[in-house]
C-alpha cells in the first residue's frame, strides 16, 4: 500500500472562497504529510499552495440561480474529468462546496474507485428534496466535514459519517482584530456610520449595489451627518463601484476600502450595515454589527425554480444560526428599497435597538467562534488515507 505521505489527493473547488479553503486544507495536511500531492480543479490560492490544476472553474463563479448559466461548461469540463480521473488513479478526493458541481464529480470519483471527503457539506437541509438528495450524498460521498454544528447530526441520522470541523472563515476573521482607534478614525464626526457590502462577484454587485445606493441617498435626505463606507473585493469591483457611485447623480459621502484589515474596521465602525447575502455575513455578524441582508436575483426565475426548491425557513447565516429572524431578510428578491429604508431608518430611530441586535449576533457566533477547521480536516483526511478505512 502506498505510505501516506507519498499519497495523491484530487481535489475540486469551484469558487473563490472555496479556492481559499482549499488551499487551507492543502497547506494543513501537508504539515502532516509534506510529500502528499495535490491536483484537481484549482484557482489561484490553491496554485500558490502547491496544487497542480487540471481546470480552472473560479474565474466566473457564480451564485445561487445564476450557476445555471454555467452548465455547459461544467458538462464538458465532467466528460473531460471522467477520463482524467480513471487514468490517474488518486488515493482520495476532496470536493469543496458547490454542491451543483462537485457531487457530479464526486460521483466520477467513486466510479474511479476513488474515496471521497465533502468539505463544506452539502446544504441539504435548505434545498430540498431532503430525502432525494441525502440519498445522493450518502451514494457518493464517504465522509462529510460540516461546517455547521447542526449540520453533523442532521447527516448522521441520514445514514451519513458527518463530523464538524468549524467554519473555515474564522481563521481569517480571529488573524485580524480590530482596534477601537482606527473605528474611530474611520468614523470620525459622522452620526450615523452605514457601511455598504455589495459581495465579491460582479453579478451579485450589478443587482445589489443599485439598491444600496438607492437607499443610501434616501437616507443621506434624512441624517445629514451621515457617511457611507462601502468595501471593495478586488480591483475590479472597485471600478465597478466606483463607476455606479460617479452615475448615481446625486453626491454621496461615500468611502470606498479595501482589503482584510479595512474590511474588518469598516463593518467595526458601522452603526448599520447593508449587506449582500454571503459568507461576508458571517463576518459582519461575527463583528456584532447590525445588518439588512439584500440579494435581488431574478424573480421569473426563483418562482419558476428557487421557490420549489429553498426549504429553509431562514436564507441568511445569522438567522440559520440562531434559529430565528434576528435580522431582517429582503431576498432572494425585492421589488422596491422603500422597505428597505424604512427598516434602516426604525433601526437607528428606536432606543437599544441596535444594541440588542448586536447582543443577539454576539449570542449565534460565540459558541462557533473558533479557528482550525482546515486542521480538523486534515485529520480526517490522514485518517482516510493512513487507515485505508473510509466507511
Amino acid at each position: 500500500m502506498t505510505t501516506p505521505s507519498g499519497h495523491r489527493v484530487f481535489i475540486s473547488a469551484a469558487e473563490q472562497s472555496a479556492d481559499e479553503h482549499a488551499a487551507a486544507l492543502i497547506r494543513a495536511y501537508r504539515r502532516l504529510r509534506p510529500e502528499a500531492t495535490f491536483a484537481g480543479l484549482a484557482g489561484p490560492a490553491m496554485r500558490e499552495a502547491g496544487c497542480h490544476c487540471f481546470y480552472d472553474m473560479t474565474a466566473q463563479s457564480a451564485m445561487a440561480l445564476a450557476a445555471f448559466q454555467r452548465v455547459p461548461e461544467a458538462w464538458r469540463l465532467l466528460r473531460r474529468l471522467k477520463a482524467y480521473l480513471a487514468e490517474e488513479r488518486f488515493n482520495a478526493a476532496v470536493v469543496v462546496d458547490s454542491p451543483a458541481l462537485n457531487l457530479p464529480i464526486a460521483k466520477l470519483c467513486r466510479q474511479a474507485g476513488t474515496p471521497v471527503l465533502y468539505y463544506i457539506a452539502p446544504q441539504t437541509w435548505a434545498w430540498g428534496p431532503k430525502w432525494f438528495r441525502n440519498r445522493r450524498v450518502r451514494q457518493r460521498v464517504n465522509r462529510l466535514a460540516c461546517i455547521w454544528p447542526f449540520e453533523a447530526p442532521y447527516f448522521q441520522a441520514a445514514g451519513i459519517r458527518a463530523d464538524f470541523v468549524g467554519h473555515p472563515s474564522f481563521d481569517r476573521l480571529i488573524g485580524v482584530p480590530v482596534s477601537e482607534a482606527s473605528v474611530a478614525v474611520l468614523r470620525g464626526s459622522a452620526e450615523p456610520v452605514i457601511t455598504l457590502l455589495p459581495g465579491s462577484r460582479k453579478h451579485v454587485v450589478e443587482e445589489v449595489f443599485p439598491g444600496q445606493l438607492e437607499a443610501a441617498q434616501a437616507l443621506a435626505i434624512r441624517y445629514r451627518k451621515i457617511a457611507f463606507i462601502t468595501v471593495a473585493a478586488n480591483d475590479d469591483i472597485r471600478t465597478r463601484l466606483e463607476a455606479a457611485v460617479a452615475s448615481h447623480g446625486r453626491s454621496l459621502p461615500i468611502r470606498i476600502v479595501a482589503g482584510d484589515e479595512n474590511r474588518a474596521v469598516a463593518i467595526r465602525a458601522a452603526d448599520l450595515a447593508l449587506v449582500a447575502s454571503g459568507t461576508v455575513t458571517l463576518e459582519v455578524a461575527y463583528r456584532q454589527t447590525p445588518m439588512i441582508v439584500m440579494y435581488n436575483t431574478n424573480a421569473l426565475t426563483y418562482n419558476l425554480i428557487g421557490r420549489w426548491l429553498i426549504t429553509t425557513p431562514h436564507f441568511s447565516i445569522p438567522n440559520i444560526l440562531a434559529g430565528r429572524a434576528i435580522v431582517p431578510e429582503f431576498m432572494p428578491y425585492y421589488r422596491s428599497v422603500d422597505p428597505i429604508i424604512a427598516t434602516a431608518v426604525e433601526w437607528l430611530s428606536t432606543p437599544g435597538k441596535l444594541e440588542k441586535v448586536r447582543r443577539d449576533l454576539a449570542e449565534a457566533t460565540e459558541p462557533i467562534a473558533h479557528g482550525g477547521a482546515a486542521d480538523r480536516t486534515a485529520a480526517i483526511l490522514d485518517e482516510m488515507l493512513a487507515t485505508g478505512s473510509v466507511q
